[in-house]
């Protein structure tokens, strides 16, 4: 069973992985499973100092770590150090609030001594994708193995290396053997191997970040062997474009959060809801800056747009964009497949686009701008809603109440944010509604998902 990295840029294999076996999974759970006992033992103290270990250490590898992300799935070094510096932000965050996040919560009653602690579940499995193969990982494992999980990493198959990569920073950060584990699974094995996990008795639960069908799959399973599971899936973000919004800073937001990543990020904004009498305005300003991104491999220096991180990817972009022309969306830019080898695929301009064209109701996971008219901020409301996901949303405004009424009080997401792009943050807990999944990643809300919340009653 071999596992193929291919970089997206140049379509060449990277590197070729041996995967691992059924048995060798059962195996590493086994081993898994020993290191818990001992893992659940340390202090905090001693659990805290390895975290910083591995916030040093991701800060001198991050250019590393970097290169790895842009040969493996295509994302521009630039944007590949700023994920590594995020996710050692994260660990600096975690490491300060823990304490708090996991400490006893004493309770008032009849007895001599009554508190709620959190204990450790176990083994918990974290099947990650590879838009962010290490912003996703680390932002889940740290937080669950300070609480005294262990951790059990499927990682998407093209991004091995960096799985790999991954179990070694923990280790050598001083992590115990076997407390963080990577499961080199092929596509073809998946769903078998999944399900033999999540069945097997030393594991405790499972968390999923990637699409709503592998979502569903993952529930299933979870389900029928009565364990947690945590699930974000996709999303198709709406941002609301008042009448009164300022147009430029708006425009510039959109943008910026639409092609972070190529335009592969779940919280990116994909439905751009503007209203009637500013949308030709808004719509050019949008033009006039895309016009200005250009692509580039993503080992230059350039600081430009990287490929998508697999052919069979952007073909699929591709066809989702040409069923909403036929269907009436007018294409303004882009849209047209580059000649040569490569994934890369152009910033495109969809407007026109109504509730019943695939731009729409689906996620389209790439640089692609898409543009919705309204004629009131009611109906704007009423699109942005109009959507089986509920990841993130946004409202631009300069009327800050009005806006901020319509993020909490209107937009049916997890995440609203009022004149910024929605972005995960250490400092908030972050994850979706409806179809986006379930549960919460990140801050006391996050760690407390695999915890045993336990009543402890003391009487005479």
């Amino acid at each position: 069973m071999k596992l193929q990295s291919i970089n997206p840029s140049t379509e060449e294999i990277v590197q070729e992985y041996t995967g691992h076996s059924k048995q060798d999974c059962v195996d590493r759970v086994g081993l898994s499973h020993q290191a818990f006992q001992e893992w659940r033992s340390f202090s905090l103290l001693e659990k805290k100092k390895c975290v910083q270990r591995l916030i040093e250490t991701l800060k001198e590898r991050k250019g590393v770590y970097a290169e790895l992300m842009a040969l493996e799935m295509g994302k521009p070094m630039h944007e590949g150090v700023a994920e590594i510096e995020k996710s050692a932000k994260c660990c600096e965050y975690t490491v300060q609030h823990v304490h708090e996040w996991l400490k006893e919560e004493i309770i008032s009653s009849n007895g001599e001594k009554s508190y709620v602690s959190f204990e450790p579940l176990g083994a918990i499995l974290a099947i990650m994708p590879w838009n962010f193969p290490f912003w996703q990982v680390i932002r889940f494992a740290v937080p669950t193995l300070l609480a005294g999980n262990v951790v059990l990493l499927k990682h998407a198959p093209n991004v091995s290396g960096c799985s790999l990569e991954l179990e070694k920073l923990f280790i050598e950060a001083g992590f115990p053997k076997h407390v963080f584990t990577s499961l080199l699974i092929p596509s073809s094995e998946t769903e078998s191997s999944v399900r033999e996990l999540i069945l097997h008795p030393f594991v405790a639960g499972v968390t999923l970040t990637g699409s709503v069908r592998a979502g569903k799959s993952v529930a299933k399973m979870a389900g029928e062997a009565l364990k947690k599971c945590v699930l974000e899936l996709g999303g198709n973000d709406p941002y609301i474009i008042c009448s009164d919004a300022d147009l430029n800073h708006a425009a510039n937001a959109c943008l910026t959060s639409r092609m972070l990543n190529s335009g592969q990020t779940c919280i990116a904004a994909k439905r751009l809801i503007v209203m009637e009498d500013v949308k030709k305005s808004f719509e050019d300003l949008l033009l006039e800056q895309m016009e200005r991104v250009e692509m580039d491999a993503p080992l230059s220096s350039s600081g430009k747009m990287g490929p998508l991180a697999r052919t069979d990817l952007r073909d699929c972009l591709h066809q989702q964009i040409q069923e909403s022309i036929k269907e009436g969306a007018t294409l303004r830019l882009g849209g047209r497949l580059p000649s040569g080898k490569g994934a890369f695929y152009p910033p495109t301009l969809l407007t026109d686009v109504t509730p019943r064209m695939r731009a729409f109701k689906e996620e389209l996971f790439g640089p692609v701008v898409v543009v919705v008219s309204a004629k009131s901020e009611e109906e704007a409301v009423s699109l942005a809603n109009d959507s089986e996901y509920g990841l993130g949303g946004a409202v631009f405004t300069q009327d800050l109440n009005k806006g901020e009424r319509m993020a909490k009080d209107k937009l049916q997401a997890g995440s609203c944010f009022v004149n910024s792009f929605v972005k995960s943050d250490p400092r908030f807990p972050f994850g979706g509604i409806k179809k986006s999944g379930f549960g919460r990643e990140l801050t006391a809300y996050g760690i407390k998902e695999f915890v045993n919340i336990k009543t402890v009653n003391v009487f005479k």
